[in-house]
Formats: C-alpha cells, structure tokens, sequence
C-alpha cells in the first residue's frame, strides 16, 4: 500500500479513485491533480513509482486543503458560528437541517430514526396511571373464576 500524506491507498485501484479517498479530493480533483502531474489517470497505484508519488503529494498540498487541516478549519467555522450564537449554528448544535430545508416530512438523515409519539386510548392510559400494566387486568378476572 502506499501512503500519501498519511491516508493509505491500495494497490489493486487505479490512481483516479484512489486520490478520492483523501479527505477533500472528489473526482474532479482527482483528475485536475493526475492532468497536472501527467499520470494516466487509469494507472493502478502498485504502478507508481516514488517520484510520482512525491509529484502528486507536493501538487496536492500546493493546490488543495486535505485530511487535517481541512477538518480543522471547518471545526474552526463552526466554532466561530457557535460564538456569535447565529442560527445556523443553534441548527448545527441541535443536528438539523441548516439551510431552510422542511423538517416536517423529511430531514431523516439529520434526524435519525423516527420516534413515534402517538395518543393513547382512554383505556390504557387509565391503566398506565393506575400503575397496572397492560393485559394485567386479564390476569385478575382469570383468577376470580
């Protein structure tokens, strides 16, 4: 496997996909970055050789934020939303959508799970505040027979 700047990447994928798992190089990254070196872009990364390697990594770092520094500059951004108490950070805090998108009907991503809260019928709530649990009256009318 060979490293660049610090993320493995295996041997067996081509290079174009293989820079995509850095954090901040998408596909179009990928290929800017392989265009600019001048790597086939359909050569497996067990083919490269150290040079183009290294030609690749000093692209990258020259062009483009990646892995930590990217992480910790958005950490940063939301730090500083979070000072001036805006609302897109309240959204951000409570893990909602932040760009004005419904949460009525959808959001389930942000959300998670659906809780479902629902009405009781009069019954079981009765039986809910007498402290019996449910089908426990059955068990008593069993037993007077």
């Amino acid at each position: 496997m060979a490293r660049l700047l610090g993320v493995n990447l295996p041997d067996d994928k081509r290079i174009e996909y293989a820079l995509t798992l850095l954090y901040g190089i998408g596909w179009h990254a990928s290929q800017e970055v392989l265009k600019t070196v001048g790597i086939d872009k359909n050569k497996k990364v067990g083919q490269l050789t150290e040079n183009e390697l290294k030609q690749i990594a000093s692209v990258i770092e020259k062009k483009y934020k990646v892995e930590g520094d990217l992480r910790e500059e958005i950490s940063e951004n939301l730090k500083r939303l979070k000072e001036i108490n805006c609302y897109r950070a309240l959204r951000h805090a409570r893990s909602l959508p932040v760009r004005g998108q419904r949460t009525r009907s959808n959001a389930r991503t942000k959300r998670g799970k659906r809780k479902t809260v629902g009405a009781l019928k009069k019954e079981v709530w009765a039986k809910m505040q007498s402290g019996g649990a449910p089908g426990a009256d059955k068990e008593k009318t069993a037993e007077k027979k």
